[in-house]
């Protein structure tokens, strides 16, 4: 299997993610690995493209490419070579209720799985940090009169968790009511703070030393909060314990 490196949020282009950014590209254990970028839920945006081209082709040494479904018309075969052929993947943020619908539509959620399975690193920013969980605490809803709200999002199930992403920003901290009424654990990641999930094992890393992350249990109605904070690999257990 592969290894999943999920980042709460913060900008990869002032170097905020750096130190998560080259730690992903250390642990191919490749002198210059192969790291597709998958810009769907930004609608394909050049300027993140050439962000992603510099911080993780010029500054860390990849080899690097793009996967377009947006801006280009990718046939199965593209997509499917493109996402099985990396050693790393990279899925940045934006949309992430029309990234998945998009991902679905092309069978890049199966090319995923695949790819996890073969023992690709899987890791991203916001969207790219849900996606891997099996549901989301997304801004991809609507009210009735237009305006955003937060909702539960169907994922692609690698990590079988709820993931809030951006947990220190305004809106976030609802999070934890909808926690008090799912089953689910919930692992809550402040920007500059990313889970890192390898075979039954995780460990947290950050760039800022004041990012957290967060595990979050119903527990009859009553929400529980613990920090996560080993810099080592400890056992899952400690992660899916529903205690």
């Amino acid at each position: 299997m592969g290894i999943i490196v999920a980042i709460g949020g913060g900008d990869i282009n002032d170097s905020g993610t750096f130190i998560i950014d080259e730690y992903i590209v250390k642990i191919s254990a490749k002198e210059s690995p192969k790291a597709l970028f998958i810009p769907t839920a930004s609608d394909d945006s050049q300027e993140y493209i050439d962000v992603f081209n510099n911080i993780y082709g010029n500054k860390l040494g990849c080899m690097t490419d793009t996967l377009l479904l947006i801006n280009e018309e990718a046939s199965d075969k593209d997509i499917k070579n493109k996402i099985l052929s990396s050693d790393i993947i990279y899925v940045g943020g934006g949309n992430t209720s029309k990234m998945l619908d998009i991902w679905r539509k092309y069978k890049v959620d199966e090319y995923l799985r695949q790819a996890f399975e073969k023992g690709t690193i899987l890791s991203g920013l916001s969207a790219g940090s849900m996606c891997w969980f099996k549901h989301g605490y997304s801004d991809s809803g609507s009210n009735e009169d237009g305006t955003t709200c937060y909702i539960s999002l169907e994922g692609l199930g690698f990590i079988n968790a709820i993931n809030c992403p951006h947990y220190n920003e305004e809106g976030r901290k609802e999070f934890d009511d909808m926690m008090s009424v799912t089953e689910e654990i919930g692992i809550a990641l402040e920007n500059n703070c990313a889970l890192v999930i390898k075979n039954n094992t995780f460990r947290i890393i950050k760039t800022d030393k004041k990012a957290s992350a967060f595990k979050l249990i119903n527990s009859c109605g009553s929400v529980q909060k613990s920090t996560l904070a080993n810099e080592d690999f400890v056992s899952i257990n400690e992660l899916f314990d529903n205690k």
